[in-house]
């Protein structure tokens, strides 16, 4: 039987962290939680851990300093749990190391996801398995051939699995409809291709919409073709 993945949480704020440590630990992963960035380094020197969810905003040692020194000796999957919303910020995170970055206030079910999500990728490549693609709460594993959003199974035709796989690897860039139809169906393109690529879309964002609604995953970018977007763009 396989040992709880072991999380270290910190979060100057005792109510967020006790209340994400309770998220995990009814997931089955055995938890840490701590209030301050210095006791985070004392727990990261002592025990060992998968997985590390930092804030950013903290009294002392700050989020960002945390992450800077793991990165020195660990490879260990870091995401932010922060308040702050800039842009810039989300930059100076990933430019640190880390592997992701959730907004407070945040969704429980989002929350669980990406942590689950970044454990399994850190598995994947732990054990030298690659095909593992993730945007966005979107998970697909193009070995297996399943695709999931926060942790939900997508039923997906042929078709739209292989249209949304090229949407991931894109991740942020605009596919071309063009491009869509000839890699998704093997064929030259024509008048009627931007039509079956219209409705594959249109499919894909309705079971994506079932499962989240509060987001649009999938953007039509005019002129172009269709893109995920990153958070934040316009």
């Amino acid at each position: 039987m396989d040992e709880p993945s072991r999380i270290l949480i910190v979060d100057d704020e005792k109510a967020i962290a006790d209340l994400v440590g309770k998220l995990l630990a009814a997931e089955g992963m055995d938890v840490r939680a701590c209030y301050s960035g210095e006791r985070a380094l004392e727990l990261f020197e002592r025990e060992r851990f998968d997985l590390a969810i930092l804030d950013i905003m903290m009294p002392g040692l700050d989020g960002f300093e945390v992450c800077q020194r793991i990165r020195t000796v660990s490879d260990l999957p870091v995401i932010f749990l922060s308040a702050k919303d800039e842009e810039v910020d989300k930059v100076v995170g990933l430019t640190l190391g880390a592997d992701d970055y959730v907004t407070k206030p945040f969704k429980s079910r989002e929350l669980v996801a990406r942590v689950k999500a970044r454990l399994r990728r850190s598995r994947h490549e732990a054990s030298g398995q690659v095909g593992l693609l993730q945007a966005r709460g979107i998970e697909l594993d193009v070995n297996a051939h399943t695709a999931t959003l926060h942790g939900e199974a997508l039923k997906l035709t042929p078709k739209e699995y292989d249209t949304l796989v090229l949407l991931v690897k894109a991740y942020g860039t605009p596919v071309s409809a063009h491009d869509i139809f000839e890699s998704v169906w093997h064929e030259p393109f024509n008048d009627a291709a931007a039509n079956s690529v219209m409705v594959h879309i249109r499919n894909l964002r309705k079971k994506l919409a079932a499962v989240d609604s509060s987001e649009k995953f999938i953007e039509t970018a005019w002129g172009v073709g269709y893109k995920i977007a990153r958070r934040g763009d316009a």
